[in-house]
Parts: C-alpha cells; sequence; structure tokens
C-alpha cells in the first residue's frame, strides 16, 4: 500500500507536466482498450456476479453496458480542461496582477462499492483534472474492477503516461482501506467514500485526510397542486421505477393534500410492481401500507415509495429540510411562482422543476460521468466532476513592488 500511495504521487507529479491533449489522448486510449478487452471485462465481472447475493443490478455488466463505459471515458475526453483555468483576474492600484488558477489537488483516494463502471468513471475524471487515483473497489465487484483496470493502465501506457496514474487495491482485505484512510505516508490528499451509509460513516470517522461524499440518497419529489396529471404521473414512475437501486431514484412522494384525490390514483396505477406506505389520508384515497416515521427516513434502494400528504409547498419544504439528505428534490408544478419558491428555498445539492430525480447523475450534466455526488456544503456540491477535482491557486505578476 505505502509503495502505491509513492507511485501515485510520482504519477501524479508526471501528470502535472502533461498537456491537455496528452490526458484526453490517454483517455480515449483507454476507451479504446476497454472495448478490445470487453470479452476478459465480461468473463471477470461474471465471476463477480455469480458470488454475489445482493444489488446484482448494480453489479451485472453486459456489452450494452461495457461500451457504455467506453462512451463514457470519451465524453469525458472531450470536456473543458480545467488545469490551468483563470477563474478570475484583477490589478491591484499598487499593479500587482493577481489571478486565482484551478490546480489539481494531487492523489485521490477512493474507496467504493458495487458499481464497476465507477472504476473507469473516477479513473477518466482524475486524469481530466490532473489527479492521480488509488481505488479501492469493494469485494464483490473486485474480479470486474480488475479487469477494467488491466485496459485502462494499457491505455495510459499507450499516451505514454505512467500506468501507475491510475492503480487498484487488488485484496478484499479490509485493513486496505484503514491504510488509505491514515493517508498512505502522507501521499493520498483526499480521500472519496462511494457507497452505503456503513462506509460512509466509517470513512466520516477514521480518515486522518480530507473527505469528499455523501451519505444516503434519501430524495423527495413533491406534487404541486397545480401538476398536469399525467406528467406527474409519468415524472415520479420514472424518478422512483427506471433504476430503484442509484442514489438519485425518488424515496418519498410528497403531495399536495387538496390535490391528492384527483393526482394520487393516476400515480398509484403507473407505480406497478412498486410498494406503497403512506400517510392516513394517502390510504384513503389508495390502498397501501402504513408509513412509519421510519420510512420518511428511509432509503429504500428497492422498488418502495413513501407516500406522503401535505397541506402545501411550505410543509413539502419543512418535511424535506428535516428528513432529506441534501441529495436532490423536485417539484412537479404548473404554477411557476411556487416552483421557483421550491427551487430558490429547498437546500439540497440538486433541485428540479418538472423532470425526474433520476436526472441527478453527472453524465446528465454534461460532465461525461462523476465520481460522485456530493451533498456536503464545502468545496464541491452536486455531481463531481474534473472542474470539481480541482483546487486553486494564485498567481501574483508584479513589476518590482515592495511592501511598505
Amino acid at each position: 500500500m505505502l509503495r502505491m500511495g509513492r507511485a501515485a504521487r510520482e504519477a501524479a507529479e508526471a501528470l502535472r507536466s502533461a498537456t491537455a491533449g496528452q490526458r484526453s489522448d490517454a483517455i480515449r486510449a483507454m476507451a479504446k482498450h476497454v472495448r478490445a478487452d470487453s470479452a476478459d471485462i465480461l468473463a471477470a465481472n461474471a465471476e463477480d456476479v455469480a458470488a454475489a447475493t445482493s444489488m446484482i443490478d448494480r453489479l451485472m455488466l453486459n456489452e450494452e453496458r461495457v461500451e457504455g463505459i467506453a462512451k463514457a471515458l470519451e465524453e469525458i475526453a472531450g470536456l473543458p480542461d480545467p488545469v490551468g483555468k483563470v477563474t478570475e483576474s484583477w490589478t491591484r492600484p499598487n499593479g500587482l496582477e493577481i489571478s486565482r488558477v484551478r490546480t489539481p489537488i494531487g492523489v485521490i483516494g477512493m474507496i467504493y462499492e458495487s458499481r464497476p463502471n465507477v472504476t473507469a468513471d473516477a479513473a477518466a475524471i482524475c486524469i481530466r483534472s490532473g489527479n492521480a487515483i488509488i481505488l479501492r473497489s469493494g469485494s464483490e465487484a473486485l474480479q470486474s474492477a480488475l479487469a477494467i483496470h488491466q485496459a485502462l493502465a494499457d491505455g495510459l501506457q499507450e499516451a505514454g503516461l505512467p500506468r501507475e496514474t491510475v492503480q487498484v487495491v487488488t485484496t478484499a482485505d479490509r485493513d486496505a482501506v484503514g491504510f488509505m484512510l491514515h493517508g498512505l505516508g502522507g501521499t493520498i490528499d483526499l480521500i472519496i467514500p462511494r457507497g452505503g451509509k456503513a462506509l460512509v460513516e466509517r470513512v466520516t470517522k477514521e480518515a486522518r485526510v480530507p473527505v469528499l461524499g455523501h451519505l444516503e440518497g434519501v430524495c423527495h419529489t413533491y406534487v404541486h397542486a397545480s401538476a398536469d396529471p399525467e406528467m406527474a404521473a409519468e415524472i415520479v414512475r420514472n424518478a422512483k421505477m427506471r433504476r430503484v437501486s442509484v442514489c438519485g431514484s425518488t424515496e418519498t412522494l410528497l403531495i399536495d393534500r387538496d390535490a391528492a384525490t384527483s393526482l394520487l390514483p393516476r400515480i398509484a396505477e403507473v407505480l406497478d410492481g412498486c410498494e406503497l406506505r403512506g400517510d392516513e389520508v394517502a390510504r384513503a384515497i389508495v390502498p397501501m401500507e402504513v408509513a412509519s416515521d421510519a420510512d420518511w427516513r428511509a432509503e429504500y434502494l428497492a422498488p418502495i415509495l413513501a407516500v406522503k400528504t401535505v397541506s402545501g409547498i411550505s410543509e413539502a419544504i419543512d418535511h424535506i429540510g428535516r428528513y432529506g439528505t441534501g441529495h436532490t428534490e423536485a417539484i412537479i408544478a404548473e404554477d411557476e411562482q411556487a416552483a421557483e419558491h421550491f427551487l430558490s428555498e429547498v437546500d439540497s445539492a440538486i433541485v428540479i422543476w418538472n423532470a425526474s430525480t433520476q436526472y441527478a447523475d453527472g453524465g446528465e450534466f454534461g460532465f461525461g460521468a462523476e465520481i460522485g455526488i456530493a451533498t456536503g456544503k464545502l468545496h464541491a456540491r452536486g455531481p463531481v466532476g474534473p472542474e470539481q477535482l480541482t483546487s486553486f491557486k494564485y498567481q501574483v505578476r508584479g513589476s518590482g513592488q515592495t511592501r511598505p
């Protein structure tokens, strides 16, 4: 582990001197090798799937998903390069010219679960932003991660960048996580956890280096009384059922009480195969299970939806503030004033009007992919793409000034 850290630090220094074009070429070469190694990646993934007992949908790859990994790499290669970007500049009365310039963070350590595509997404986003990365996959996806990493390393080598720019921890031993959380002898600059609550809590508690992560995605969709019924039904269906295991899946439906009688039956009709758990008013309109206080806090990641009726937009916002995790919330409304009030007042990383919460995704935001959805309020918030994995420094240009 210490050798990995030192190698990553050396690779990060090499990346600092690489041009934006060189890094783009490396990411495109990575995509090429992912396609070429598709059979090996699928064979490794089949081993992981055969041993898995849960989260099969997140874990499983097929030819279409492998192609999706390659396409995401190519999209990231084409993104604007953030390194060296001047975000602001000004001249002081004494003639000093000051610029704020984006710069790589250095070495990123990422600990994640289940999703093999994260291996490629995280690697490409880090290279785009000039960072080296050490990846620690969950044991359930380790064989897939190692196979994908082989393709990524071959692409880096082809482009003339160090293979150690991207490294994957080869052991499932949990002690490896502890070593990373302590910074590998000062070589890791930032830790990013991507997984369940237990993982994020452990990382937050034990890390001795800065952490960029998110807690659960207890996402809400609020159906305002002015909502178009068919739009509301289709958006809620997609927000819940498109992929129930993603962090942007809606877990609680809020609906205006005065409109619930007309809107809720149609919404329930399209949620075929989804268990509903509601409050007293919702149950009187549509038969469903009883919701408890725990349901308002639940990230089900399953075809289960909590349903709460509210007196209006203020109660909806209050409920989100009390039970939400700061991830993604949506309002469905034709009333523009109500929608703008919701967008302004809800304090979450992503707030959406008349669209599905499942758009909480870096690819859908135009980032090519994402390294996670940050729900904190410092450094980065929402989908974490290349720009969010840079820091900045100040460059000061003078002409002989000395301070009096």
